[in-house]
């Protein structure tokens, strides 16, 4: 078994943490149960480029039940949990290619090898793998039946290409769905951010000024969780409704341009490019600090930022590097500007991945159902899908719900009934 991990001997360690994740995701072990005996991936070939976390290993073992052959790839070089791909390799014989803190060439080397292993399904955290598809590996992209994306930052990449008539081949987007992006989105990305933030600089929230910019799910989440802590949270938005909406949940709204003059703690999570840049790095006060929790670093002008400062970056703490500015001005920035949630902590709870990579391991044996049915284009995920996800975390939650009675639901097939 070909595989390419920082040190087998941490695999101990990264079993523990994958069967304690495993203890929180309920929804996604009775499905791997289920896999285990109907085998809708038998003898498929499957890819995936995803944060190599314990709770994507716990998807790794759900696909490996359903009878599919998965090697797995790091979607981000900073989020590989080392331990766990260990154990992946040594204790669940899944090959991983994946380093913490691994370079460029490494990371899309790292690519080529799960996609070398001639794939018919991949799931990918950010398009990587099916942009290296669609590029530099075109002839490969012939044998894909479909791909599932876990990301805003690839769904808008994908449906770029799909807009242009640049899509080879069919994809799900799974982060649009309600049972993914309500939850996972919101819930994870808003406590794993903080955590990752406090864990990097031991930074009090209350008091501060916290500046989120975008107000999608995630800024949403963020936003949520800081005010929850004493913060005085800023939003920064491109979109008109979701700054009334901004506003009207009890936030400050304003530019960048002024959001930069107060800040004390600017975190992005867009899914854009260069949402903090030179101009807003000219504005903030000594101190600021800047993280990104979007997928990719480009949300940080970080060449502008670096090319600003008046000496070479300063490591002043694990994942806290400072720039200074006109030799009298500190701007700190966090994780490289890579997904600070990841790179400084422990990526989302299992428990809201759960819902999350059970939708995941569930498109896989629809798209094999539909596979001479889906056009190449960006697909969403089937209601009936949805609803089974959820159905199931809330009966592992032990709580029930109200049915329609027939009465109701005659009223609400009908239009006779006024006042």
């Amino acid at each position: 078994m070909k595989y390419d991990v920082a040190d087998l001997s941490l695999a101990t360690e990264g079993k523990k943490r994958i069967l304690w994740a495993d203890n929180d995701m309920p929804v996604l072990s009775l499905i791997r149960k289920s896999f285990s005996k109907s085998k809708p991936l038998r003898g498929k070939n499957v890819s995936a480029c995803l944060h190599i976390t314990a709770e994507t290993a716990n998807l790794a073992r759900a696909l490996k039940a359903g009878g599919a052959n998965v090697v797995l790839c790091a979607s981000n070089p900073l989020s590989t949990q080392d331990d766990v791909a260990a154990s992946l390799v040594k204790d669940f014989k899944i090959p991983v290619f994946a380093v913490h803190g691994e370079n460029r060439a490494r990371y899309y080397r790292h690519i080529n090898s799960a996609i070398d292993h001639k794939p018919v399904i991949t799931f990918d955290d950010g398009a990587d793998l099916v942009n290296e598809l669609h590029t530099r590996r075109q002839k490969e992209s012939e044998r894909i039946l479909a791909s599932m994306e876990e990301t805003t930052t690839g769904v808008i990449r994908l449906r770029a290409m799909d807009s242009s008539g640049k899509l080879k081949f069919p994809v799900i987007a799974v982060n649009d769905a309600k049972s993914k992006h309500l939850f996972d989105n919101r819930y994870g990305t808003g406590q794993s951010t903080v955590d990752g933030i406090i864990r990097a600089t031991d930074f009090l929230m209350a008091g501060q000024n916290v500046v989120a910019a975008g107000y999608g799910w995630c800024g949403r989440g963020f936003a949520m969780r800081a005010r929850g802590m004493g913060a005085i949270v800023i939003i920064t938005e491109v979109d008109h409704i979701k700054g009334i909406e901004a506003v009207m949940d009890g936030f400050q709204v304003m530019p960048m341009s002024e959001a930069a003059k107060t800040g004390d703690l600017f975190v992005t999570l867009t899914g854009n490019k260069n949402v903090i840049r030179v101009e807003h790095f000219r504005a903030m006060k000594n101190g600021a600090i800047v993280a990104n929790s979007g997928h990719f670093n480009v949300e940080i002008d970080i060449p502008a930022l670096k090319k600003m400062s008046s000496r070479v970056k300063r490591n002043v703490r694990n994942n806290v590097d400072e720039y200074v500015i006109n030799k009298r001005k500190s701007i700190f920035l966090l994780a490289e500007g890579r997904l600070i949630n990841l790179a400084a902590a422990e990526g989302h709870p299992a428990s809201v991945m759960d819902m999350s990579f059970a939708t995941q391991a569930l498109e896989g044996e629809y798209v094999l159902q539909r596979k001479s049915k889906l056009s190449a284009a960006v697909h969403n995920v089937p209601m009936r899908i949805e609803e089974r996800v959820c159905k199931l975390k809330l009966k592992s939650m032990s709580i029930e719900i109200d049915k329609l009675t027939e009465e109701q639901i005659e009223y609400l097939a009908s239009s006779g009934e006024g006042t």
